[in-house]
């Protein structure tokens, strides 16, 4: 048998009451995939097709708030494959020349930071959830640059359809191409996608905070710590209008995950966590490495789909793709795809740098959050959690506010009847689902990858090839050869995205 098994009966009774709230999700997210096959369908044939429209920035709100929210803080991720591996011929029809005032540097380190995060710290359960030897950290990397080439074409895709219909965000392009009738369809997998990511955060922040309480020498139980920051420090944050002033603490977000990420790799080559190592001695058995024969040969086991959809929460930064085509300056294809190129080699990279070095260091045992392994007593893994705390801390309002004006747009409320009472006993009502949920679900690794099999998934392969297939059939005979014989390679990787996203989900779930 492929798959790790369990030595812990915790792990266990986690495993089940994960099992249990997915499959109360499953008839939502059939729903959701349902309709996303019809609507692939009928972009295939052409009957969804509709006219570029204009669009208000009403209806583009959740492009405005979740999205950017996302791209400004990202606490969840140049890939050496080379630009050139994006860069399709017979790109779209010329971008606009004027364009934005952003370079291509600029736009590199804040796609890298949009994609670049704490959701990175769960890789390395997503290679011990198929191997425990040393060398499944080869097929492990292999999947990390698959995946990640193919999210990046997809991401490229998004920018092209904007050329091609004059879009400025990722509900304006659905509805130049797809058609305004489905737009729900896009705007409710973001929304709940950010929610997903939210509730990522209060399960890294619970955790977090118990390890560094203890540290301290203080022992009190996750539901306490989580009841505690929700109460005293994500609530007052959450009520907030004007979140301007934590534009600053974004960068945060970087250096805490630049300085955990070498941190980690220290740690995976001093030898303080091999046999004997300094910190090994202090460590709970279920914590501690454990090592066994499962190396490279166990990537072809089907659990070997909770990384692939792991990663698919990852990459995920497709929605705020349209606004780093209309803000790169002189934004002609072949620079966008440089850009675009560039930032997923450099996330690639890092993320495989990041799970490697965890799991190399624990193997087996790797936590849902790799940081739940390292010792109590290290410093060093002390001052990445303080890091990694403080940055999702801040972006918390910053993704929250995404979830709230998404729920509210897909209600139809309009701006004069949002006041702030109606936005303060929503906010309440939203932390509270959240705060309940992470009380339930301790395992990261499950929400990262089921929320990856299922919505992430279609934000980031499904939905992407709908509005080029549309896009391209839409300028009729203006559509260069090149872009027509495109579109089978868009379709298989959306086929793929959707094999991914079933087998993933499936495994998640088990």
């Amino acid at each position: 048998q492929v798959s790790r098994e369990r030595t812990n009966g915790q792990r266990t009774k986690e495993q089940t009451n994960n099992s249990i709230m997915a499959r109360f999700c499953l008839t939502a997210i059939t729903l959701l995939q349902f309709l996303t096959s019809i609507g692939a369908a009928e972009a295939f044939v052409g009957r969804t097709a509709s006219p570029p429209s204009s669009f208000t920035p009403a209806a583009a709100r959740y492009g405005k708030s979740a999205a950017s929210a996302v791209r400004n803080v990202s606490p969840f991720p140049d890939r050496s494959l080379a630009p050139v591996a994006l860069e399709m011929t017979g790109g779209a029809a010329a971008a606009v020349e004027s364009g934005g005032t952003a370079t291509m540097p600029n736009e590199i380190f804040n796609l890298v930071k949009n994609i670049v995060g704490a959701g990175v710290l769960a890789l390395p359960a997503g290679i011990a959830a198929f191997g425990n030897a040393p060398s499944a950290v080869l097929p492990a990397s292999a999947l990390i640059a698959a995946i990640g080439l193919l999210s990046g074409y997809c991401f490229s895709l998004i920018g092209r359809v904007c050329a091609m219909t004059g879009a400025t965000s990722y509900r304006g392009a659905w509805d130049a191409t797809v058609g305004k009738k489905s737009s729900w369809l896009p705007a409710a997998s973001t929304t709940f996608k950010t929610g997903v990511a939210n509730l990522a955060y209060s399960m890294i922040l619970a955790d977090t905070f118990k390890s560094l309480l203890a540290t301290a020498g203080y022992n009190f139980s996750r539901s306490n710590v989580l009841f505690g920051i929700t109460g005293t420090v994500l609530l007052p944050l959450c009520l907030l209008k004007n979140l301007s002033s934590l534009a600053p603490f974004s960068l945060l977000g970087i250096i805490g995950m630049g300085f955990t990420s070498g941190a980690m790799i220290l740690r995976a080559t001093d030898g303080t966590y091999k046999a004997g190592g300094k910190f090994v001695a202090d460590m709970a058995p279920a914590l501690a490495p454990e090592f066994g024969t499962l190396g490279a040969s166990a990537a072809f086991s089907p659990n070997s789909f909770i990384l692939i959809s792991m990663l698919s929460t990852a990459y995920l930064a497709h929605y705020n793709a349209p606004k780093y085509f209309i803000e790169l300056k002189n934004n002609t294809i072949k620079r966008y795809n440089t850009v675009v190129g560039t930032s997923f080699a450099i996330s690639s990279l890092t993320f495989a740098a990041v799970a490697a070095a965890g799991f190399l260091t624990f193997g087996a045992n790797s936590a849902g959050l790799i940081l739940n392994n390292y010792s109590t007593k290290d410093s060093i893994a002390s001052l990445c959690r303080i890091a990694v705390a403080a940055s999702i801390v801040f972006s918390y309002p910053l993704t929250f506010v995404g979830i709230r004006d998404g729920l509210l747009d897909l209600a139809s409320v309009s701006e004069e009847k949002r006041t702030n009472s109606l936005l303060n006993n929503l906010s309440v009502g939203i932390l509270a689902v959240i705060t309940g949920l992470a009380l339930k679900v301790k395992d990261l690794s499950f929400v990262l990858s089921f929320g990856g099999a299922t919505l992430g998934n279609a934000i980031i392969f499904v939905y992407p090839v709908m509005m080029f297939i549309n896009a391209v059939k839409n300028m009729g005979d203006k559509a260069t050869p090149a872009l027509k014989k495109e579109i089978p390679v868009a379709i298989a990787t959306a086929i793929t995205g959707v094999c991914m996203g079933i087998v993933g989900t499936k495994m998640a779930l088990q």
